[in-house]
């Protein structure tokens, strides 16, 4: 597709890897909204790339059909659609207190992450079959974010890895649900990236978490994860597949 008159949303935009990627589609012509906390430097993000900010929480399944809405009218349609939004909780199956993993922990990680996603997915969808296909075909495409804890979940991940993992999965079976409508859906699994989520972490300790990858050896950056997602979007054959961006890192198990 081309990005030359586009529109897209950004969900998580405020910052990091999302971030980027909406600097990266309005520097090529796209139009954005900026999804994001209202607590977030969304409405910031948003005035730089003359785009429009509407607050939301994911996790609130039918305000995000509002604020999609809300999105979609002010930006005169939908043809890209980028979620970045997720975290995790770091907790055993069973704790070295003997005690298990909280279920109610265990939940919030899936429903933030995995529930979360394919709500977006469905509403964002929803909007998109509404478009005239281009010359060939396509209506729009949509990207969700995973990890390379899906495939390699590190002790203590198994919410984070269980929800990554389920976004991974889903995504051919999505790509062929909306392949008679044009749509597109691909996936994204970053290795460890330099965000928000990550700015704590001292240099040394960022080297011993990425001692592991074959090149570069060191944390991803945003713009990494940007230039992905605009191949994705630009590529009409990238389509049902989840790609890890991660410099040839495994994780090991701790």
């Amino acid at each position: 597709m081309d990005i030359s008159g586009s529109k897209a949303i950004f969900v998580g935009g405020a910052s990091g890897m999302c971030r980027a990627t909406a600097e990266a589609f309005v520097a090529k012509g796209g139009t954005v909204a900026i999804l994001d906390l209202e607590s977030s430097k969304g409405a910031e993000v948003a005035a730089s790339l003359g785009g429009t900010f509407v607050p939301c929480n994911v996790m609130d399944y039918d305000g995000m059909a509002v604020a999609f809405e809300t999105a979609v009218e002010q930006l005169g349609g939908l043809h890209f659609m980028v979620n970045t939004a997720g975290g995790g909780a770091g907790q055993r199956t069973i704790k070295k207190d003997g005690s298990r993993h909280s279920l109610d922990d265990f939940r919030r990680v899936i429903d933030l992450n995995l529930i979360a996603s394919f709500n977006i997915n469905t509403i964002a969808a929803e909007h998109m079959v509404k478009n005239e296909p281009n010359d060939v075909g396509e209506r729009g495409v949509m990207i969700n974010t995973a990890s390379i804890a899906a495939f390699e979940g590190q002790i203590g991940q198994v919410a984070y890895t269980a929800a990554k993992g389920g976004i991974a999965a889903m995504t051919l079976t999505m790509a062929r649900d909306l392949g008679t409508h044009g749509i597109r859906c691909m996936t994204i699994a970053p290795s460890l990236f330099d965000t928000g989520l990550t700015a704590g972490i001292p240099d040394e300790g960022a080297l011993q978490l990425t001692k592991d990858a074959a090149f570069p050896k060191r944390m991803g950056r945003p713009q990494e994860f940007a230039v992905m997602a605009i191949s994705i979007f630009e590529c009409t054959m990238m389509n049902g597949s989840t790609i890890r961006v991660d410099g040839g890192q495994r994780f090991a198990p701790r």
